[in-house]
């Protein structure tokens, strides 16, 4: 059985042997681990994964491609096919035993920024993530302040995950040839929190805030939340822009706007 790459899944399928070989060295791979593959295309990593002794759950899309892969793994005990949108798995059914999941996946660009953050809404369950990205959104989670590419992605991964970029992919090595770079990323779930922030929700929506006009300073861009007083007895110059500052500077703010708004309510 052969199948057609479909572009409205987004569908561009690994045949590099020698990134596979990468991929799979990278993974530290244990027998007994429970993994799951997101997006597993036609096997390419699942059937090398499998050799390991491992349970494998994976998450498929479309459907042609689950009757492909349940013909071809049909003689497997280890593996479970589950056809679903990942967007909407929900990932924890998978535990058992108090155990964590290890996550994989070639992500399609147009879903992997909301599907990351789905399964960090799981966080507390996974060990770890490595996926296949467009580099360009690899480089963005991964930079640091003072740099263009640093931004809300950068401020929001890094405060969920320790972030690394591992190796880029070049477009010929899929089927079909895509038009931008990929890169792997390993993505681990920080056991702390590397800040301390009293409401998420406060915190996301100033990073957004802070980043919705890149070019803007602080001082404008976040003038309805807070007072150049305010960022001064934080320590923070006012008229930098967001991608000057720390994940703890952004916590720092988070709180006092959290804190302002917890003393207007007792009033």
């Amino acid at each position: 059985m052969s199948h057609t790459p479909r572009k409205r899944f987004g569908q561009n399928f690994l045949h590099d042997h020698s990134i596979i070989y990468n991929i799979l060295s990278s993974l530290d791979i244990q027998p007994n681990q429970h993994w799951v593959e997101i997006g597993p295309g036609q096997g390419a990593i699942t059937e090398p994964l499998l050799k390991n002794d491992i349970q494998l759950d994976v998450i498929e899309l479309d459907r042609d491609l689950v009757t492909f892969l349940k013909q071809k793994f049909q003689n497997q005990a280890h593996i479970q096919i589950h056809s679903a949108d990942a967007l909407r798995f929900d990932f924890s059914s998978l535990v058992k035993n108090g155990e964590k999941l290890k996550v994989i996946g070639n992500l399609p660009y147009n879903i992997s920024t909301p599907l990351m953050f789905h399964l960090l809404d799981n966080a507390a369950i996974i060990e770890d993530m490595h996926f296949m990205l467009q580099k360009e959104v690899v480089d963005r989670i991964c930079a640091e302040p003072g740099s263009k590419k640093y931004g809300r992605l950068s401020v929001m991964m890094q405060y969920y995950c320790e972030t690394e970029s591992l190796f880029d992919v070049p477009p010929e090595s899929f089927d079909p040839v895509p038009q931008v770079m990929s890169a792997i990323i390993r993505l681990v779930p920080h056991q702390t929190p590397p800040v301390q922030i009293n409401d998420l929700k406060q915190f996301g929506q100033l990073v957004t805030q802070a980043f919705s006009q890149r070019r803007k300073t602080l001082r404008n861009s976040l003038k309805k939340l807070i007072t150049e007083e305010d960022f001064i007895s934080l320590g923070i110059d006012p008229v930098q822009r967001a991608e000057n500052i720390s994940l703890q500077d952004f916590a720092n703010l988070s709180n006092l706007v959290e804190l302002r708004a917890t003393e207007s309510a007792t009033i």
